[in-house]
């Protein structure tokens, strides 16, 4: 996996925005894995809902991964984060 910069975090979530689903999975990379920014599971497993909404299944492997990691509050937060930017954005 490439390194994710500062520069390239701003760059998929101004695409992210935008629906696109590839931006959507990096930043759900960047979040489970520290790329650019610290791990947040809660973050990641946002991302990558949202990303496997769009057709993405590496997404929902990666998001089946680390669900393992998370307990039912955090999860439950995931999905309301999702949701909220989904009226947000979509």
């Amino acid at each position: 996996m490439a390194c994710i910069d500062v520069d390239a975090l701003t760059q998929f979530e101004s695409d992210a925005k935008s629906g696109r689903a590839d931006a959507l999975y990096n930043l759900g990379l960047a979040y489970s894995t520290g790329q650019g920014v610290g791990v947040d599971f809660v973050a990641a497993h946002k991302w990558f809902n949202l990303a496997a909404l769009r057709g993405v299944e590496e997404a929902k492997r990666w998001r089946a991964q680390i669900s393992g990691e998370m307990n039912v509050a955090q999860i439950a937060e995931a999905q309301r984060l999702a949701r909220e930017w989904l009226r947000v954005f979509h």
